[in-house]
């Protein structure tokens, strides 16, 4: 469906977030709200709908700071607990939504959420009275394009160390956290973007996450017109780094939108 879209970083830390708990780093210490990170998460909002990827743990405290109401669909890159062990806070929202929550997620993270999340789907979990338990409908994705909320949504098979991990493109964005490596047959799904959203954890290698510089190398590659940098560790001060990047490229934030 064609009309304004409009995403937003929900989070844009790492798994511990920033500031982390016992450090008192410079970063960890900072007054600029900009090095303030909830853990990964971005709403996109479309004519159909607010689509929201990935339940963080602070996801309530995020969705109240941007004032969104609610959520119409979700999607999951993976089933790690910084980007799903938010998915209760979502409870309340599907008695206002008159039917069970949509949530789009391979085979592998549908188990990892009925594992997490038994008390959804036990035998009692349709007498319990609305709002008690996430009231969710999974769907089951693959690598081939979907539909959702009106948008065409492509699959980005990632390498996360051991783990698998999507990527998902929508129109002329992709939004890729937790990479580490993108497959040969990945590539061409992110040929020809405007606007690309990429892992950079720190400075130095990771053995599941892009560093500042293994990231930039990617933006160099694909050529997007712009990209912005999340799932950021405490290594990278924002307005320090800022000054040193390419000028199509922009450290996110919390807060931060942009239209597509």
């Amino acid at each position: 469906m064609s009309g304004p879209r409009t995403l937003t970083f929900l989070g844009t830390g790492t798994s511990v977030g920033v500031p982390m708990i016992g450090c008192d780093c410079a970063v960890c210490q900072s007054t600029d709200p900009r090095n303030n990170r909830y853990r990964c998460s971005v709403l996109i909002r479309v004519p159909e709908g607010n689509l929201l990827i990935d339940t963080p743990p602070e996801l309530r405290l995020q969705l109240l700071r941007e004032k969104i109401g609610l959520i119409h669909a979700v999607l999951f890159t993976h089933y790690h607990a910084d980007h799903l062990f938010g998915l209760d806070d979502l409870r309340p929202l599907s008695w206002r939504l008159g039917h069970n929550l949509p949530l789009y997620c391979t085979e592998e993270v549908d188990e990892k959420i009925r594992e997490a999340f038994a008390y959804a789907f036990g035998p009692d979990s349709d007498r319990v009275m609305a709002g008690a338990v996430p009231k969710l409908a999974l769907q089951r994705i693959t690598e081939e394009p979907f539909l959702v909320l009106g948008q065409f949504v492509t699959p980005i098979p990632l390498i996360h160390a051991q783990f698998n991990v999507y990527g998902f493109r929508i129109g002329n964005m992709a939004y890729c956290t937790d990479v580490n490596r993108i497959p040969d047959k990945s590539w061409s799904r992110l040929e020809g973007l405007r606007i690309l959203v990429l892992d950079a954890l720190r400075f130095r290698p990771h053995p599941a996450h892009f560093s500042l510089d293994e990231a930039l190398a990617v933006i160099a590659k694909l050529k997007p017109e712009r990209a912005y940098l999340t799932h950021l560790g405490h290594d990278l001060e924002y307005e320090g780094i800022t000054r040193q990047l390419p000028p199509n490229v922009q450290l996110a934030y919390d807060g931060l939108s942009f239209e597509f």
